[in-house]
Formats: structure tokens, sequence, C-alpha cells
């Protein structure tokens, strides 16, 4: 094996006990991809887990990482313990991390994640319910920009639609939890997808009757895009790969128990007003199609801008219209690129060739030791 695709050992836990003389409660999985600037607050905030009944193992899996996110894991060694792997994308780095954790309860993050102290606590407390196979946290935020606070109401106005449901079927890995027994018998996480491998995994457990659970009082503060093409790229990138998601579970199409119906609409029409604009030079009846459809937009928009002026203020509320309009835009020409990889017979690039979760990295320098792929483990 490579020197860069040896997983790294440091051992440990949060607690006094060491990996080497207790089992933990839950295992946390943080895949980490050049995470320099986020990943200490990541691990200080794992290290700070509060109101549990045993020790959490922490492991960090490095995605191949190039930047100095080495010395931040370093420091903290034995109570994380670090994984190193060659270049191949979070789905595989999470795999990685499941396939070597000890816990019977797989708890997942993302490096540019900041757990609140009871996070973890909170995330195993719908397992109380043997019926339940996975658990779904959410997210706060405390960034000030106009657009990150946007894309907080926008998660709190999906969330919102989430907790009404009675069974899920969508938890993302920047605050979610698995049974470990029931994550290694799935087969884990599809390491192909470029991102959105951790809706597909939900599609795929609920498919097969295993119960999805809310975990509300689970919080996570993420680090969500403060500049529009950063936003831009990102809903890119999902429905690029949702596209495969979606169509590899044709029913979620209908309903995924998460995505508002004025989000689908949107999707529909945004295409319209873009192609209702560009032939108003040739036809002037294009024009009163455009009006038409701009105030559709405008009134789906109504269940986002009241809660949010109400909860955020009216300068959150009035920015989500045009933010989700490019969002529109931006998931459709996804969409639309990852339809078109899927009619050339493949999902296209596959993350390690450049399309990685927005997810961050770490090393230490102890002695190399194998650890297990997830399709090897018992």
């Amino acid at each position: 094996m490579a020197a860069a695709d040896r997983p790294a050992d440091s051992g440990g836990q949060v607690g006094a006990a060491t990996a080497a003389t207790a089992v933990p409660l839950a295992s946390v999985i943080v895949p980490a991809f050049n995470a320099a600037p986020t990943l200490g607050l990541c691990l200080s905030a794992l290290l700070d887990q509060r109101e549990l009944d045993g020790p959490l193992e922490i492991i960090v899996v490095d995605d191949g990482s190039t930047d100095g996110s080495a010395p931040l894991a370093q420091a903290l060694a034995p109570r994380v313990r670090l994984l190193r792997q060659a270049h191949r994308g979070a789905g595989a780095a999470r795999n990685r991390g499941a396939a070597a954790a000890r816990g019977a309860i797989l708890l997942f993050t993302d490096a540019d994640c900041r757990p609140a102290p009871d996070w973890a606590a909170r995330m195993l407390e719908p397992f109380a319910d043997p019926a339940v196979a996975g658990a779904k946290g959410f997210f706060t935020s405390d960034q000030s920009a106009l657009l990150a606070r946007v894309v907080q109401a926008e998660y709190e106005e999906k969330d919102a639609r989430l907790l009404r449901q009675s069974r899920l079927a969508f938890a993302d890995t920047a605050s979610a939890a698995y049974r470990a027994v029931v994550f290694r018998a799935a087969g884990g996480f599809r390491p192909e997808l470029g991102a959105v491998e951790d809706t597909e995994l939900a599609f795929r457990l609920a498919a097969a009757g295993h119960r999805l659970a809310p975990a509300p009082r689970a919080r996570v503060a993420h680090r969500h895009p403060e500049r529009l093409r950063d936003y831009a790229r990102r809903k890119l990138r999902y429905g690029r790969w949702g596209a495969g998601a979606y169509l590899s579970h044709p029913a979620r199409m209908a309903d995924d128990s998460r995505t508002p119906w004025s989000m689908r609409l949107q999707l529909l029409l945004a295409p319209l007003l873009l192609a209702a604009l560009a032939l108003l030079p040739w036809y002037s009846a294009a024009g009163w199609t455009a009006a038409l459809t701009a105030l559709a937009f405008l009134l789906s928009n109504l269940p986002y801008v009241g809660p949010t002026w109400r909860r955020h203020g009216p300068a959150v509320a009035l920015a989500g219209p045009p933010v989700f309009l490019l969002r529109a835009l931006a998931l459709d020409a996804g969409l639309a690129l990852g339809l078109a990889a899927r009619l050339r017979g493949g999902p296209g690039r596959t993350a390690a060739a450049g399309d990685a979760a927005d997810t961050d990295a770490s090393d230490t320098g102890a002695p190399a030791v194998d650890a297990p792929d997830l399709e090897r483990r018992p």
C-alpha cells in the first residue's frame, strides 16, 4: 500500500478512557480534505461534548489533504484517531472511518461544522427506540453575511417541513447518525457520487423499510456560503449529482420528505422565465409569459418570506427570492448535466476527480496501520 493510502491511527476518544481500554459509546467520523481554517474548531467542539454516558471515539479521515491541517490533528492525539487515504472523496472517507469505528452508533459531521456541546448526546436520543436506524440533526449559524443568513433560513424552511413528516427519507452528514450494523449492511455511502451521497443513503435505507428519526435538539453550527458564486457552484454540484440519486429512487421525485413544494415549483418556473426573456426581442407575447412567470415565482416565495420576516427580519426575507432564482437556475443546470451523464451510461467524474464534498483535512505523524475498507468489515 502506498504511503498516501496508509491510515495513520492516533487512537482515542473523548474522556479519560483510551481506545485500548474502553469500548466507545459511539464513534464520530469527520472526513477531512484541506480543512485547515475550520477543522481545529470542529475537533475542539467534539472534544468538549457533554452529557454522555460513556466515551466518544473521534475519527478524522484525511482524504489526501495537501494543506497545513496536519498539526491540528497532531496536537490532539491521542484523543483523536486519524486515518489517511489517497484522495477519493467524502463518501469514501466516511466509509473508511465507519469500517474502523468501534462504536455501535456512527455519528457524522463535517470539518466545517462546530457541534454544540450536547450535540452527540442529543443525536443519540432517538436510538433509545430500538426501531430507529438513523437520525438527522439540524443546523445553526452565527454568520453575519446576508447570504449566509438567507441560507440558514432556507434550511429552516426545509427542516420545518421535515419535522411535519411521519416518516423521514432524508439525512445530511453534517449532522447525522446511523446504527453501525445497519450502515454496514447497506454498504455505506456510494463513493462514486461527488455529492448528495448522504441523501442517496437515506433514500436507500428508507426504501428498505428502516426508520429514520429527527433529532431537533442536536445542532451544529454550519459554515454557509457567503458569496453568490460559491452558493451557485454548490447548487450546481448538488443538482448534477442529485440527478443520479433521484433517478435511482424515482419515488423520491414526488416527495423526499424535506423539499418544499415551492422549491419544486421554482425549478419549473425559473427556466420558463429565462426562456421567455430570451424570446422577448422576437415575440412580443413572450413579455406576458415572462411577467406572469415572474409573478408566479414571486408568489411561490411567500411560504419563505412570511416566517423568515418574523424570525430573521426584512433583509433576510426579501433577499430570499432573488437568491432562490439563482438556486433554481443552478440546480436545473446541474440536473441537466447529471441527466446527460446518466444517459451516457455513467455517473460522471467521481469525487476524487475534483468534486469532493465540502469537508476537509488533517494528519498526524503516528505510525501507519491499515484500516479495513467498509466492504471488508465483518
